[in-house]
């Protein structure tokens, strides 16, 4: 009977297999889940190491430091557990500090543990400066300046651990033995769920220091004070809809800041403000999309902004012609015009600027990274993230225009199959995550994107109203819309493709995480003749569960949030809410989740399950235990794109 049992599942097994050898490539999730070789680099003060982080393949981050002339790893290093390296600096060509996080997922940006590391580049004299397990100073602590002139310290604040609302102390850190030094109390709280920036002068002095009040609805206040011993006051005070001002770094003058602003602007444009009056005053702004700047260094420190870099129709930049530093602008903007219509970013450099990390990156084009040589101005590649996805070959995004049918412009990115026609293509729609902030953009490859353009379908990514990117009034008009008029802004994405010809009305489906997984299932909700199947990927289901359950509740600063961005009453969130409205659909559904997500647990996708089976309704599930808020390990990401690709073949082509 053994025999007979075992001959069976052998049997299914190699049904199962051919089946999928005839929907999916596997060659193709492999190259698409495997995790890049370095994820940054970084060169140490006078040149003679690079640090580099990775992940393995149980989704942590490790720091390698290699030896540039020898070309051998000099050390390894990982954190415990579930911990990853967050982010790290040389402070010395021989030393290096770092911080670390904890992981929830690859949606999400990683917590901070407030521990900060320090280890010479072989890997020796290590020592955990801050945090429970140092010897030193037992409490959150985040570095806030490397003190380039001072390599032995760095400059950090810290708050207590046991205190809920903690006013922010700022210490010298000396980086080989974990001493501090009090320098004075910065009147900012750090408050649970938000953040907290601290800025020196060029004197080394604390001048600037922005936190966020959630008692006050989310204020962002800006404090400032003349001199070391000057009284501290606030400069500025915006709501969470009035727009914000973000500081970069402030000018030599002392009395000047620059920033990324859009209280006097629709979108973040590059801006001063005056630290005595608070008067914001624009440098250069885009009408429709947000600028980003680019900086010069000196010695280690940013020295002057000599441009900006923005997304509209594609990859774009603008450098300012009075500037100071005229040969670090003449570098970057050759840079950029050797890599036209990519994100051209410098990772560090040597404190003389004699060599400089440069990264190379678009939707199109995997990461790489180069080793510029000033004294030769030679450029050599160092390596490439993943050398097993060819640039060449990948399916190509671009972005689209299309209009709302209120008349509102929306920007999309599409993806196509290679070496097909843009004609009568079978359809994704896969609106992202968020939502509010995020957005699709050019500067990085999306590997669900590319691995259903890979399987034969286009690919269509709408930046509908409530993304990030395109102004606060774009941003804002989605809150409380997050099943209405931000669904509409993506059904007439999908008719825009139809019209063109580009997409087949018949064989269309929705997939999408998180937000997205939400969309997906109110899309064809709201929509239930024009798609053929849906995928929920860690989605919100339930609205009024997001009040609940989750990390986003536990806060005041994530409860005005959601008060902010949700509709106001509990009726008015269950009718836009996919559980509450299963009876409207039509299609098949495809539920995966994983089960260590914090920020949209497992409760949601069991909501939506129970509801579709009280209604009979036909789904899938998916669920992994040791995921968070989307997948990390490739095995897993392998499976999941496995079982998508099959559901979407099966219900789409019949």
């Amino acid at each position: 009977m053994k025999r007979l049992i075992a001959s069976i599942l052998s049997g299914l097994a190699l049904s199962t297999s051919v089946m999928a050898a005839d929907v999916v490539n596997e060659s193709v999730l492999e190259k698409y889940a495997k995790h890049a070789q370095f994820m940054n680099i970084k060169i140490s003060p006078e040149g003679k190491y690079l640090a580099a982080t990775s992940r393995t393949p149980e989704g942590g981050v490790i720091l390698t430091v290699l030896d540039i002339d020898d070309q051998k790893v000099l050390s390894v290093t990982r954190g415990r557990g579930t911990e990853s390296v967050s982010d790290f600096n040389w402070v010395s060509d021989e030393r290096i500090v770092m911080t670390m996080a904890r992981e929830v997922g690859s949606y999400e940006t990683p917590f901070p543990t407030g521990e900060i590391f320090a280890m010479d580049a072989d890997g020796g004299n290590q020592k955990i400066l801050t945090g429970w397990r140092s010897d030193g100073l037992k409490q959150y602590a985040r570095i806030i300046d490397l003190l380039p002139d001072e390599p032995d310290q760095v400059m950090i604040y810290s708050t207590p651990n046991n205190t809920s609302e903690p006013y922010v102390d700022i210490y010298r850190l000396k980086v080989d033995s974990g001493r501090t030094m009090p320098v004075g109390r910065v009147p900012v709280r750090r408050y649970e769920g938000t953040g907290v920036q601290v800025f020196l002068d060029d004197e080394g002095v604390t001048r600037l220091a922005t936190g966020e009040e959630p008692h006050n609805t989310n204020e962002k206040v800006i404090m400032t004070r003349p001199g070391a011993n000057e009284e501290w006051k606030e400069v500025a005070r915006y709501g969470q809809q009035e727009g914000n001002f973000n500081p970069i770094d402030i000018l030599p003058d002392g009395k000047t800041v620059i920033g990324l602003s859009d209280v006097v602007t629709d979108a973040l444009a590059l801006t001063t403000m005056n630290l005595d009056t608070g008067e914001i005053e624009v440098i250069a702004e885009h009408p429709e999309t947000d600028l980003m700047p680019i900086v010069s260094v000196r010695n280690g420190r940013m020295n002057e902004v000599i441009g900006a870099a923005y997304e509209y129709d594609g990859i774009d930049t603008v450098f300012f012609a009075d500037v100071d530093d005229e040969y670090f602008s003449s570098v970057v903007q050759s840079l950029t015009k050797a890599f036209p219509n990519k994100s051209v970013g410098i990772n560090s450099a040597t404190l003389d600027n004699s060599k400089m990390i440069v990264s190379v990156s678009s939707a199109n084009y995997p990461t790489e990274f180069y080793l510029f040589d000033a004294e030769n101005r030679a450029l050599s590649l160092i390596i490439k993230a993943k050398p097993w996805l060819d640039k060449e070959t990948i399916p190509k995004t671009e972005i689209i225009t299309y209009q709302a049918r209120d008349g509102l412009t929306i920007k999309a990115l599409l993806t196509l199959p290679k070496g097909k026609e843009a004609k009568d293509l079978p359809l994704i729609l896969l609106p992202h995550g968020g939502p509010h902030g995020p957005r699709d953009t050019l500067t990085r490859l999306d590997s669900d994107a590319k691995v259903l353009a890979e399987h034969g379908y286009a690919v269509l990514q709408p930046n509908f109203r409530g993304s990030g990117g395109y102004g606060k009034e774009f941003l804002q008009s989605g809150y409380k819309n997050w099943g209405t008029t931000m669904i509409n802004d993506m059904t007439d994405g999908v008719m825009h493709l139809i019209d063109e010809g580009i997409a087949n009305k018949d064989r269309m489906c929705v997939y999408g995480g998180s937000y997205g997984g939400y969309a997906a299932l109110m899309t064809v909700i709201r929509e239930p003749d024009l798609y053929n199947c849906t995928i929920g990927f860690v989605g919100v289901y339930d609205l009024n569960m997001m009040r609940v359950e989750g990390d986003i509740p536990e806060t005041l600063s994530g409860m005005n949030y959601l008060d902010m961005a949700l509709p106001d009453t509990e009726e008015a969130r269950a009718a836009q809410s996919p559980v509450d409205l299963v009876d409207k659909l039509k299609v098949p559904v495809f539920i995966i989740q994983g089960g260590k997500d914090v920020r949209v647990p497992p409760e949601q996708a069991y909501a939506l399950r129970d509801a579709l089976e009280a209604k009979d309704h036909p789904y899938e599930w998916m669920y992994k235990e040791n995921e968070g808020h989307g997948f990390y390990k490739p095995e897993n990401n392998i499976e999941r794109w496995t079982r998508m690709l099959q559901f979407l073949d099966q219900h789409i082509d019949g």
